[in-house]
């Protein structure tokens, strides 16, 4: 048994190096500090030549330079971070600097091209390749209901329905621009290549790694869940870690 089998077999393998992998899936709760204190401890491990953020477009991940990586009160005005909607910089900066070498690359869907998807579908917004990404296909209808369903449980069960297939869309679209700049990064650099991004991203079945292993078969991703409290983390996930769930108000109380 090798080395990586027998850290999966007893569960240690977030314990240990994943430079063996093309690409290190690093998920997170996007408010949980010791999540993004994992992701940052991960990359310093790696080393990758690149890190692919969810957080940035790629007009941010550009004014990432080495003179500002290391200042992050800079660096959070450079990005705009406070008008982002992210939660604190704080917990995001120690992941830039724990790979100083590491190219920058952003990933995320900018809200006005989220919103037209309710109206037009991923497809558009996407551009090129969509085939390529599998965004012009329809959903297996079993998880397309599971996934309308996880929507509405994720929002208080408020959401008026007819905006559920549009919610499933948009997440859609994000899995591919994530793994379109997975596939970008590894031909630019070579590899390994670090991802940050939310657990729903990061889950096998259906998120960024299913979308590589359709569009890049051949890479060997590793992929880290992590959850709070010991709570289950569905999905399928290489090593899932836990951490005390984060101090937060009432999600639902913006429902009510």
């Amino acid at each position: 048994m090798s080395l990586r089998a027998l850290a999966l077999t007893v569960g240690l393998c977030a314990a240990l190096p994943v430079a063996a992998q093309d690409v290190a899936i690093l998920g997170e709760v996007h408010d949980n500090p010791a999540h993004h204190a994992e992701q940052a401890a991960q990359v310093a491990r790696l080393q990758p030549a690149a890190i692919v953020f969810e957080m940035l477009t790629e007009a941010q991940a550009a004014l990432v330079t080495p003179e500002l990586r290391g200042d992050a009160e800079a660096m959070a005005e450079a990005l705009d971070w406070a008008e982002s909607g992210w939660p604190d910089f704080s917990m995001y900066h120690p992941i830039f600097t724990a790979a100083p070498e590491a190219v920058i690359y952003g990933a995320l869907v900018p809200r006005p091209v989220a919103r037209e998807v309710f109206d037009t579908g991923p497809v558009e917004a996407f551009g090129a390749e969509v085939t390529r990404y599998g965004l012009d296909r329809d959903l297996d209808p079993a998880e397309q209901a599971t996934r309308e369903a996880m929507q509405m449980s994720a929002h208080c069960d408020a959401l008026p329905e007819d905006i559920l297939p549009g919610m499933v869309a948009v997440q859609r679209l994000r899995d591919a621009v994530l793994a379109r700049a997975v596939v970008q990064a590894i031909d630019e650099t070579g590899g390994p290549v670090a991802v940050i991004t939310g657990n729903g991203h990061a889950r096998r079945d259906w998120g960024v790694p299913a979308v590589l292993a359709e569009v890049a078969p051949d890479l060997d991703i590793w992929v880290l869940g992590q959850t709070e409290d010991g709570r289950p983390l569905e999905g399928g996930f290489d090593v899932v870690k836990t951490a005390p769930a984060a101090e937060r108000p009432d999600p639902c109380a913006a429902f009510q």
